[in-house]
């Protein structure tokens, strides 16, 4: 089977609008911003239902879509974040420091396992995919209202909804690595 399929191609595409939605957003182009974000979410579907449908499950695939997804959200976070960066609604430097933080751990922890327990694999959780929706649907909350130059108190909800969701998520991996490494053990 290629490595390069087409929905590995559809991944690295995500991964390539990362620059355009930086740009986008920095100079203000608030729209095509939110629709470069929008177009790569419906590659991160897309990508997902071709790997399956099509039998394209490929190792490089595994490891690609959760990076681009990480990139896209940390890179839209952090972007969401810097004062300077004219926008009406800023994500609050607290909650862009804590999703990253936990993204960090996370992604520290599962080496720290590989290296000692040996080669694992780790399938996202349910509480996982959740939690990567509710950043999702929060970029794309400031996205909107920020296109619109406009406050809402539905960004309140979003800040809120996050913040709950790392800690849950945060908790949910902890006890799913506790328990894989006692199985081990």
């Amino acid at each position: 089977m290629a490595v390069l399929t087409l929905a590995n191609q559809l991944t690295i595409l995500r991964i390539l609008l990362i620059p355009a939605f930086v740009l986008l957003v920095v100079y203000g182009y608030l729209g095509g911003a939110l629709l470069v974000f929008l177009i790569a979410g419906v590659t991160d579907m897309l990508d997902g239902i071709i790997a399956r449908w099509a039998h394209q499950r490929t190792n490089l695939g595994a490891w690609l879509d959760p990076m681009a997804d990480k990139l896209l959200l940390v890179t839209t976070f952090i972007v969401l974040t810097i004062p300077s960066i004219p926008l009406t609604n800023y994500i609050p430097f607290w909650l862009t420091v804590l999703i990253i933080s936990r993204d960090i751990v996370i992604v520290g922890v599962v080496a720290i396992i590989n290296l000692a327990v040996g080669q694992r694999t780790f399938r996202p959780s349910l509480c996982g995919k959740l939690t990567t929706g509710t950043y999702i649907l929060t970029s794309m909350v400031f996205l909107y209202f920020n296109y619109l130059h406009q406050t809402s108190w539905i960004i309140d909800i979003m800040i809120g909804l996050s913040l709950c969701m790392t800690f849950i998520s945060g908790g949910d991996y902890y006890f799913r690595m506790r328990k894989l490494i006692n199985d081990q053990s």
